[in-house]
């Protein structure tokens, strides 16, 4: 029976919390990887970095797609299927011998079985658990994918070096049979299946609708026609190229040209994370109050700022290293509240977990395209400093776009509907 005092929303979103935590810590693990795999193997940093590229683009493709299966097979099934998945392709890279192997586990097995975890899982609860507070709720979750990939780092890193990255992955891969027992146990689709209204909803407030969202390729050609879709998914692209693509595949390698150890590196990551869960849980309390194309202009501009300030960071130090772990931490994913409620207002709550599931592929194709390309520059440059410093004037730019939306001429053709704090239904 559902507690009458914390409403089974909560319960919920820790589940979810923690499941993205995990998967969001798997898929983290080649930040650690790269200089092991490199002298095991004899590859280049642009060779791991291909597996990569394909990981975040296969993963990104697959959030729409994740998004319809949880609306046809329901939310456990499809979780539980992908952490098996996750764990069974964990263990298999173990036994690679050849980079096309990394290229297909890594790139593609472990992305298409993780898109299923992804943030368009936290839109989706999001949406259908929460009446009232879905920017807060987002900025939790959204805090939980961010946080699991750098709190896990210090840890994976002692283990990588001491144990050897094997069992980095074998860990990894047991973590993902272990978050599947509290998703088999606790984890529900609707409210309604427990008797239940959503978070905040009164009780003369409509039922959520019982239309089905649309399909991916009918959310997709909804957007394709609106240009704040378009304003979204470039300013998406270029979080996911300052981000996952950059500073979390690449900072670690980085670092370690700059004289700081691997596991010290990762503990600067870890660190961060405390600073990411802060941030972006006061991005979602922040996203329910103001301005959502605001919000983004500050988050971008404050990244762009911290990542032209990075190659200067270094030759001050640790004292140098501090201010850029304070100033991106708290900024390193605080844009996605804001992008999912622009979301949400724009195609209606019902379709925003497919429709963000194609502007978070735009983030994942900045991401794949920033982990290649980062990794081409050192190969060929020789270092990182070109790298960091053009990521932070595209981040410049992003928050020149994001003040453009909501001005298109060109709108999406869906009514919108007053619902909960003003978001359309």
């Amino acid at each position: 029976m559902p507690s009458r005092r914390i409403h089974y929303a909560w319960i919920i979103t820790g589940v979810t919390f923690l499941t993205l935590l995990a998967t969001a810590g798997i898929r983290a693990t080649p930040s650690v990887l790269i200089i092991p795999l490199e002298h095991e193997f004899g590859w280049t940093r642009v060779t791991v970095s291909t597996a990569v590229s394909i990981n975040l683009l296969v993963y990104g493709v697959c959030g729409p797609f994740a998004a319809s299966l949880m609306d046809r097979f329901g939310v456990r099934p499809v979780i539980v299927v992908s952490l098996g998945a996750l764990a069974l392709a964990q263990g298999a890279i173990t036994l690679m011998q050849a980079s096309w192997q990394l290229d297909l586990l890594w790139g593609i097995v472990v992305a298409a079985a993780a898109g299923a975890t992804a943030v368009v899982l936290a839109a989706t609860i999001s949406s259908r658990w929460f009446f009232k507070r879905r920017g807060l709720v987002m900025g939790i979750l959204t805090s939980a994918n961010a946080a699991g990939q750098l709190l896990f780092l210090p840890p994976l890193a002692m283990l990588a070096v001491t144990a050897g990255w094997r069992a980095v992955m074998l860990l990894m891969a047991g973590v993902a049979v272990l978050i599947a027992l509290p998703v088999l146990g606790l984890m529900r689709n609707f409210p309604s299946d427990i008797g239940l209204r959503r978070f905040g909803a009164p009780a003369d407030a409509a039922p959520a609708p019982d239309k089905p969202p649309l399909g991916p390729i009918a959310a997709l050609r909804l957007g394709v026609r609106s240009g704040d879709f378009w304003f979204l998914s470039i300013s998406y692209f270029i979080c996911g190229a300052s981000t996952l693509g950059l500073i979390g595949t690449h900072f670690i390698p980085a670092s370690v040209e700059h004289g700081i150890s691997e596991v010290t590196a990762a503990s600067i990551l870890g660190v961060m994370a405390v600073f990411n869960i802060v941030g972006t849980t006061c991005s979602g309390f922040l996203t329910d109050r103001f301005d959502n194309r605001l919000l983004l202009c500050v988050y971008y501009l404050s990244r762009g700022i911290s990542l032209l300030f990075l190659p200067y960071a270094y030759g001050l130090g640790m004292f140098g290293l501090l201010g850029f772990m304070i100033f991106y931490g708290l900024d390193w994913i605080a844009t996605v509240p804001p992008t999912v409620g622009l979301v949400g207002k724009t195609f209606g709550q019902r379709n925003a977990p497919v429709v963000f599931g194609w502007i978070a592929a735009a983030h994942q194709l900045g991401s794949g395209f920033a982990a290649f390309g980062a990794g081409a520059l050192r190969t060929w440059l020789g270092d990182y400093q070109i790298a960091f410093m053009s990521s932070g004037l595209l981040c410049l730019i992003a928050a020149g776009v994001v003040i453009r939306i909501g001005r298109s001429s060109s709108r999406p053709l869906l009514p919108a509907r007053p619902l909960g704090a003003g978001a359309p239904a």
